[in-house]
């Protein structure tokens, strides 16, 4: 894996200006949450991590806990949870008891965006703090992109071209810095709700992912 990466996440990060004024508006209407930028959560020796796009207003803005509090974790935690990754099946909120084993969970942009639309240039600014992230996982670990943005924002952090890589659920990508790129679309409720993305369809790239750390060569042959 890469090296030299020395952007250390903090939760006082006000490199954005647009979405820190935003959140300092969201923490006076909304008093008791979390209102920062939301730090990873997992493993610190993961070898799966999950990148998603962004915390949600009322889930990770909220609890400070990725995909916590909100619809989205409803299946990314059961998930884990069958797969062995986790030791319940729901994250309620940062002291219920939840832990992952081997798996870390982060965002793309770890600021709540207006409308939970992150721009490009706020994509590319917090791409630091991911491609530190990506830096400490062993080689042959695995990426899980939840959703196209999050797709582009590891490619960027591991200094790939997006166009050699293109985004389609249950894709795989073997990539040049030793880690391996799976794809799923995002597991929000839009996605849910309207049968984009079913909960065997999100099985089976779990599934595969651990197809994978049983056998990785077989995987990408």
């Amino acid at each position: 894996m890469k090296t030299g990466h020395t952007d250390i996440f903090s939760t006082d990060c006000r490199r954005c200006s647009r979405l820190a004024h935003f959140l300092d508006g969201v923490r006076k209407e909304f008093p008791g949450y979390f209102s920062r930028p939301v730090p990873p959560f997992g493993d610190a020796e993961a070898r799966l991590l999950i990148v998603g796009l962004a915390p949600g207003m009322h889930g990770a803005n909220r609890s400070g806990r990725p995909f916590t509090g909100d619809y989205a974790g409803l299946l990314l935690y059961r998930t884990l949870h069958k797969f062995g990754f986790a030791n319940r099946a729901q994250s309620v909120h940062v002291d219920d008891g939840l832990l992952l084993t081997g798996c870390r969970i982060t965002n793309a942009v770890k600021c709540l965006p207006p409308e939970n639309k992150p721009a490009l240039d706020e994509v590319k600014r917090c791409n630091a703090y991911l491609a530190a992230e990506l830096a400490v996982l062993p080689t042959g670990a695995a990426v899980l992109a939840l959703g196209g943005i999050a797709h582009k924002a590891v490619l960027m952090a591991a200094g790939e071209k997006a166009a050699n890589f293109k985004f389609a659920h249950g894709a795989q990508h073997p990539l040049e810095c030793g880690l391996t790129l799976f794809d799923s679309y995002h597991c929000s409720r839009y996605n849910t709700q309207t049968r984009r993305l079913t909960e065997p369809m999100f099985e089976q790239v779990f599934a595969a992912i651990e197809r994978f750390f049983q056998d990785p060569a077989a995987c990408r042959s």
